[in-house]
Parts: structure tokens; sequence; C-alpha cells
């Protein structure tokens, strides 16, 4: 293993008329990006609600299930996924500076993801998550944070993702090791391996303190983002400190609320 790796690789920023897995898509935008989905007859993409920019009247909605909705809940996490039905124009955006950029899934590759930071999907993607315990609990309330996994099924498809700043992508050979600030990645594939490294630190007379990062393992890829997002907190946490319980009827009431503001007739 040479001390000396490759640097990490800006990703592109921008894509104009791009097609591929069967859709066409334009990413623009210079702090805030904006990416456009052009749907044919019938193609869907699903996303978080409130990413949603603007689209075509002829672009239908219906709600995509979730498994493990009181988790979500209790854990702060999106509880509606909406699908988009074409035919019809249809555009996404996240209230911050950043990039937007596609991650292409061959039939069957997977792709792990942290939380808050999908933005959009082809509908032949399955999505599900996973909550990591443990990693960095100093920097993540204690409770540690959630993965959104990805799966392309029989045909290739598309993961939009929101990184913070610049997203870099570096990779990783069989057993080379790679040491990121908790809050300082994006994504990785599932096979490479992802734990956190302490390194004690002292100040004579002042005492000393521990750092903490997340230590990936090759082989695979990992995407950086230039902006480090820290989650200070958890509806978990609030919960546990105030002995409030969430049931399945409270879920369900805030689904229904949710759904009725999307769905709903506007007087």
């Amino acid at each position: 293993m040479s001390f000396l790796s490759q640097p990490a690789q800006l990703l592109p920023t921008h894509a104009q008329d791009v097609q591929t897995a069967a859709v066409s898509y334009h990413i623009a935008g210079e702090l805030v990006p904006v990416l456009v989905v052009d749907l044919a007859p019938g193609q869907t993409v699903f996303f978080e609600h409130h990413i949603l920019l603007w689209k075509d009247p002829s672009v239908e909605f219906r709600v995509r299930p979730l498994g493990g909705m009181v988790k979500r809940l209790i854990a702060g996490m999106e509880l509606l996924i909406v699908e988009a039905v074409g035919p019809g124009q249809i555009a996404f955006s996240r209230d911050g500076v950043g990039q937007v950029f596609p991650m292409r899934l061959a039939p069957g590759q997977e792709l792990d993801t942290r939380e808050h930071q999908f933005l959009a999907a082809t509908g032949n993607v399955g999505f599900t998550w996973q909550r990591v315990r443990g990693i960095s609990n100093m920097l993540f309330g204690g409770t540690g944070f959630f993965i959104d996994k990805f799966q392309a099924d029989a045909e290739e498809g598309i993961v939009w993702l929101h990184g913070h700043g610049n997203v870099f992508e570096k990779t990783l050979s069989p057993g080379d090791q790679f040491d990121v600030e908790p809050g300082g990645w994006l994504y990785k594939d599932p096979c490479v391996q992802m734990e956190t490294n302490y390194q004690g630190l002292t100040a004579g007379l002042l005492g000393g303190m521990r750092l903490a990062c997340n230590r990936f393992t090759g082989p695979g890829r990992v995407g950086l983002q230039s902006m480090s997002v820290v989650v200070e907190s958890s509806v978990a946490d609030q919960a546990s400190q105030t002995g409030a319980q969430t049931t399945e009827d409270t879920a369900f009431g805030v689904i229904g609320a949710i759904a009725g503001s999307i769905f709903g007739n506007r007087g």
C-alpha cells in the first residue's frame, strides 16, 4: 500500500441533455443546483416530498410505501416518499449550497448513502435503510445515524444525490484505508468497510482530547463532500429526555397529515 495515493477526484458539476437508464436529465446552477428530469409516459422517479421545485401539470403523484415507518418517525427521518409518474418534466433541489450529481447503478448494483442527502431515483431502484450505531457518538448525539441503501433491479437505475459544498470521489484498492472526518463522507460502495478511529491528543497542563475519524477500508468508492455535516441530535434523543413515547397511531397520524398537505384539495 502506497502512502502517496491518488487524490480524490472532483465529480462533474453540470449535465445537459444526458440520456441514460432510459431517462433524460439536466443539472444546472452554481450555488444551489437544480435537477430536472424528463419523464416519458409511464416513467417514474421517487423523491422526498419537500425537495420538489416545479413540474408539468401532466406529471402525477402517488405515495411509495416505506417499511419501518415508526422507527423512521422516532429518528426524525422522512416518512413519505413520493413517486412522480410521467409524461412531463419535474425539477428538484435542496435548500443548501452544494452539488447535485448522478450515481448510475448497474443491474443488481448497490449503493450506501448518508441520511438526508438523497435527492431522487428512478422508479426501478429499491430503497431501504439501516441504522448504524456507535459511529462517532460524540458527534452524532450518542445514537449513531442512518444509512440509506439503494439497489438497482434487473435494469440500470440512477440515484441523484446532493452533496454539501463540492463532491469528490476516492477509489480504494483492496486493503487501502482512508480516514474521513465524520461529517465529510457522502456515499460508499457496500463492500467498503467503515469503522470509528480515535486518536488521542495531549496539550500538557491543558489536558487532552480525542479526535474522531471514520476509517474506510477498500476495495470500493467513497464519496467526499467539502462541507462537513454533523447531526447534533435526533428526535430519539429528545424523546428519551422527556419520556415521550411515540405510538404507531401517532406515526400514521403524522403520515396522514403530510399526505393531506401534498395530495389534498386546496381551496
